[in-house]
């Protein structure tokens, strides 16, 4: 049994997330639980994260919130014998609970084990977006198969389904006809403002990209993959420079490759143009200097439900420019923090040029924009202060 506690007369409000994992490899997930935790305990919110990592997992080690760890899980889908039995044992400790992603064992053990018992809602992450149906169609009939009997329970009892922005509520009703929710709830994430040493940090993105030198860049940061819109970016830089003869700032792309075979593909298609870069992975000092000296974050992705990365470049005053796919484009927009355009080749070639067009005192005022941005809507304290607020009045 999990240690009981009197949180009602210590004024406190005790919540349980379930995760399959927080393994930071694994996406933006496991970063927005973990800022929303270094944020809770401030706004009186005693925090549990029930993962299915092993007890051992290194990315365990100094999270700022209590959590346990009931792995190893036995397949890809996640399922462990000791989730149930806990929940069922603990979940009358807690006030609500949040089931974080969909399509895993998590999600199904915590709907047994909380309905009737406690609030819980569903935050999908960007999980139903209508993206994956129309580029995964295989996939997408699969999850039918399993929809009508699970994730469409999950979503339907649940008090509450919670969504990062207008953008993705809207997204995630066109996804599967069989769909029904009690509440829709906008609740926008979160992260703390970085405190880094930049001298350390340009000293190392330095050794990371020798060949950059002293030139103006955009960065590219997060996984390399098709999904983000990267092949289409090299496609659309290579235009621009061809249309403005010397390049005006050079492209850096910061982060792992989704396989080395992709690697090497996207290397071929930029072998002939010097001005384009490839970092490699980046942590700490090295990337937040990555960021916060680029001219500005370019993210073209054809699917993106939050971004954090697009909150971690506002915090440090670089202005984004993203697809209308990334789901917080309109606050960007809203406060004169960057750019959108389409998905495509066509779009990522217009933000290139729209930024070009920036005249020296506009660049400083988006960036000013920037960080005005970020502390209204994305900075973790008042995204923790907003959730746990939503939950308690429910």
């Amino acid at each position: 049994m999990w240690p009981t506690r009197n949180h009602k007369m210590m004024n406190t409000f005790r919540l349980l997330r379930v995760v399959h994992s927080l393994n930071p490899a694994g996406g933006g997930v496991a970063e927005a639980i973990r800022q929303f935790g270094s944020a809770a305990s401030a706004q009186g919110c005693d925090l549990t994260v029930v993962t299915l990592d092993e007890p051992t997992a290194p990315w365990l080690v100094g999270l700022p919130f209590e959590f346990v760890a009931l792995g190893p899980r036995r397949n890809g889908y996640g399922y462990t014998p000791k989730l149930a039995p806990w929940l069922r044992d603990n979940t009358a400790s807690f006030d609500a609970a949040i089931i974080d992603g969909l399509w895993q064992y998590h999600g199904w053990a915590a709907y047994r084990a909380l309905k009737g018992e406690i609030p819980y809602y569903v935050m999908p992450h960007g999980m139903l977006d209508p993206w994956f149906k129309r580029h995964y169609p295989l996939k997408h009939l699969k999850k039918w198969l399993y929809w009508p009997w699970a994730e469409y329970r999950i979503l339907r009892d649940a008090k509450g389904v919670i969504f990062t922005a207008e953008e993705e509520l809207q997204k995630a009703r066109q996804s599967f006809w069989l769909y029904r929710i009690q509440d829709e709830i906008i609740a926008p994430l979160g992260i703390q403002k970085p405190s880094y040493d930049s001298t350390k940090g340009k000293a190392l993105f330095q050794q990371a990209v020798p060949t950059l030198g002293q030139s103006p860049y955009l960065v590219f940061l997060g996984r390399l993959h098709e999904k983000k819109g990267v092949d289409l970016l090299i496609r659309a830089y290579r235009r621009f420079i061809a249309l403005v003869g010397e390049p005006p700032f050079q492209l850096v792309f910061v982060g792992p490759a989704r396989d080395a075979a992709y690697q090497a593909q996207l290397e071929a298609a930029a072998s002939d143009c010097p001005s384009i870069h490839f970092a490699g992975i980046l942590y700490g000092d090295a990337k937040w200097a990555a960021l916060a000296e680029a001219e500005a974050l370019i993210l073209p992705s054809h699917q993106e439900n939050f971004g954090l990365v697009v909150a971690e470049a506002l915090a440090v005053g670089t202005p984004v420019l993203l697809s209308k796919q990334v789901d917080i484009w309109r606050e960007v927009i809203k406060a004169k923090a960057g750019h959108a355009e389409n998905d495509t080749e066509e779009g990522a070639l217009a933000l290139l040029e729209q930024h070009l067009a920036l005249i020296t005192h506009e660049r400083k005022e988006t960036r000013i924009q920037a960080v005005r941005c970020f502390k209204k809507n994305f900075e973790a304290d008042a995204s923790a202060r907003r959730l746990i607020s939503m939950l308690k009045s429910r």
